[in-house]
């Protein structure tokens, strides 16, 4: 699986299983856990007063993975490395960026780079970006404050304008034309549960939407499916993208956030307060557009 989805999904697909079951209250059948017991070695990260006298922070970004995040001759880009400066901007700091692999699961990432640290190497950040948000998820990692909503994530399909010049394809479509998916992503999963699993001989897996958008452009594949900012990034003049319906796919919009230790509440509120200014004036949105990226709002 490309790793740096890998927390995405493994979210995702623990809100499908478990969904019904906490509609009403999403932490009433969670059983809170001992409180983390710190000494004075242990406690990581730091306070908004220590990080406006360093006038600097530290973010923790997923590695390649453009549009989002990644390097380019030594030079951090992509839409979480621009809201991160401007939240960074808006306490007065200079903004450096950890980049990170992705974890086995959420919990992992939360944990190596949030609030407690890497067994071995690595360091704990100041605030993780690219979080999914789920009112249930965070009743279980009590160690993280999980804020500053910035926007909506979506499932979508890229299409070959010349093999669909009418009629934009649905995942029925599959069943005799050619489409890529990212390895293990929930595309995939998708996809091959669709129709008791009569698309599978019709999908080609890359390592990531990236290089399926790259095997669309070259013909290789008719159709992309994934996650819509990623399917934007990799479109050509040969190709489009749309969102049909997508029947019985449960959860195919879910809401990006960040995560801070939870030791730090008043960090925490100031970040949300740039992202939440940031919305209302048009930032984000416009950090999105400059990428060619469509901005969802997100639900806060």
């Amino acid at each position: 699986m490309a790793k740096r989805f890998l927390p995405t999904f493994l979210l995702i697909l623990g809100l499908l299983l478990t969904g019904q079951a906490r509609a009403a209250d999403p932490c009433a059948d969670y059983v809170p856990q001992a409180r983390p017991q710190n000494t004075g070695r242990d406690i990581v990260g730091r306070d908004l007063d220590e990080i406006v006298e360093q006038g600097h922070m530290l973010f923790a970004v997923y590695e390649d993975y453009p549009p989002y995040s990644w390097e380019e001759s030594g030079t951090p880009r992509g839409v979480d490395i621009d809201i991160a400066r401007l939240v960074a901007g808006d306490l007065g700091v200079e903004a450096r960026f950890n980049f990170v692999a992705a974890g086995e699961n959420l919990d992992a990432d939360l944990r190596n780079n949030i609030w407690k640290g890497a067994l071995i190497g690595g360091r704990v950040s100041n605030v993780m970006m690219r979080i999914p948000y789920d009112s249930a998820f965070k009743c279980r990692v009590e160690q993280v404050a999980f804020t500053g909503q910035y926007a909506g994530e979506s499932i979508a399909i890229a299409y070959s304008k010349a093999e669909y010049p009418e009629e934009k394809p649905v995942p029925a479509y599959f069943r005799f034309d050619l489409v890529g998916v990212e390895n293990d992503s929930i595309s995939d999963f998708y996809l091959s549960s669709l129709v008791g699993g009569q698309l599978r001989a019709n999908m080609r897996r890359f390592p990531s939407t990236g290089a399926a958008m790259e095997a669309l452009d070259a013909g290789e594949v008719k159709a992309v499916m994934g996650p819509l900012a990623e399917l934007e990034h990799g479109l050509t003049d040969k190709s489009a993208v749309h969102q049909p319906p997508l029947a019985g796919f449960a959860v195919s919009r879910w809401t990006l956030g960040v995560a801070v230790n939870f030791r730090y509440r008043p960090l925490a509120y100031a970040v949300d307060d740039a992202i939440y200014a940031a919305l209302q004036d048009g930032r984000i949105a416009a950090i999105y557009e400059s990428y060619g990226l469509t901005h969802s709002a997100p639900e806060r």
